[in-house]
């Protein structure tokens, strides 16, 4: 079956973050200027959220090809000899930079190239010596995979992500770092849910639910008001597809009571206008998939007026792709609402 579109929020990508901020000290001083981003705010800008796992916001893009230069210089076997864990680090900081770079390429090579430094962090990096390097490694390699998985289709690279993460969750736990362990359920959601699209497997979804439900566990709207929103948003988008695979108008309510948790998280704790919009979308979405299951031509009058509200009063936070969907929708409801009112 054909799934309704949806839009994902992906939090910030902290390792990434980490990487470059650990980097810059390898540059010269013009290319440390070349790091701060630019602050003028496009429409692109808005779907920064929404663009994949290896988005960061602290630092230009402009910065990424520099740094991995200097980095691939400084992978020495002399280095790998000296200091076997600093050389690690390097790996997985190398392996983030150049997995940013295949998403924003959609590079199938820059991605292997990047899982291969992951890789070969954990020649280094064992559970036995340094079990929580290993886990933050798995974690990459989990995050890798699943965005070229996603990129391809790919279902074995999907379950591949999903037993690195696995694996992180060895050594990462709910009692003991916490954030990390929500982390890593919130990504284990991401991949169930792609996987679950590929599969057409309605237990592929309820793993992502479950996934979702444990990262929202931990969070907090206070500490962790992006990741809170995303989670809720996300799992909404898992339970729209699965009421849609069931035709279970049930499991469509608990994804538009998710889509409304985020979009009062978002409004709440004033995230960016863009987020709470994509909610909305998302929701009125969801609400057309109920009123066309029940044939609710009320609900369908409301959801193109829903439509209708969006497209004139935020054009500034629609792509040209979200604002065609936007209109699809819109006039879908129309219809709908016109065939079942001429059948009654």
């Amino acid at each position: 079956m054909k799934f309704s579109n949806t839009y994902l929020f992906y939090p910030d990508n902290k390792a990434l973050e980490r990487a470059i901020a650990s980097s810059i000290g390898m540059l010269g001083d013009e290319l440390v200027k070349a790091a701060t981003p630019d602050n003028k705010v496009t429409v692109a800008d808005n779907f920064l959220y929404t663009r994949g796992n290896f988005e960061q916001h602290r630092f230009s893009s402009n910065i990424l090809e520099c740094t991995r230069e200097a980095l691939e210089r400084s992978l020495t076997d002399e280095y790998r000899d000296q200091e076997p864990f600093a050389w690690a680090a390097t790996q997985n900081s190398l392996g983030n930079i150049l997995a940013t770079q295949g998403q924003q390429r959609r590079d199938v090579e820059l991605f292997e190239k990047a899982i291969q430094c992951f890789n070969n962090a954990l020649e280094v990096v064992t559970q036995e010596k340094s079990p929580i390097d290993w886990a933050a490694t798995h974690y990459n390699l989990g995050t890798a995979k699943q965005a070229l998985g996603r990129q391809q289709d790919d279902s074995q690279l999907l379950k591949a992500s999903i037993n690195a993460y696995t694996n992180a969750l060895l050594e990462w736990s709910r009692k003991e770092t916490p954030e990390e362990w929500s982390s890593v359920m919130h990504q284990l959601g991401a991949t169930f849910h792609t996987h679950g699209k590929l599969l057409k497997g309605n237990r592929t979804f309820q793993k992502s639910v479950v996934a979702y439900k444990n990262a929202l566990a931990v969070l907090d709207a206070d500490n962790y008001a992006f990741e809170l929103a995303a989670a809720h948003n996300n799992c909404g988008a898992v339970l729209h597809n699965l009421g849609e695979a069931e035709e279970n108008s049930d499991r469509l309510g608990e994804s538009i009571r998710s889509y409304e948790t985020a979009l009062t998280v978002c409004m709440e704790q004033q995230l960016p206008i863009h987020l709470a919009v994509l909610c909305k979308v998302n929701r009125s979405t969801a609400r057309n998939v109920l009123a066309e299951l029940t044939n609710d031509t009320a609900l369908a009058d409301e959801v193109a007026d829903e439509f209708e509200l969006i497209v004139e009063c935020f054009p500034h936070a629609l792509q040209p792709l979200c604002l065609k969907h936007c209109e699809e929708q819109m006039n879908k409801a129309k219809s709908l609402a016109l065939a079942v009112g001429a059948q009654l």
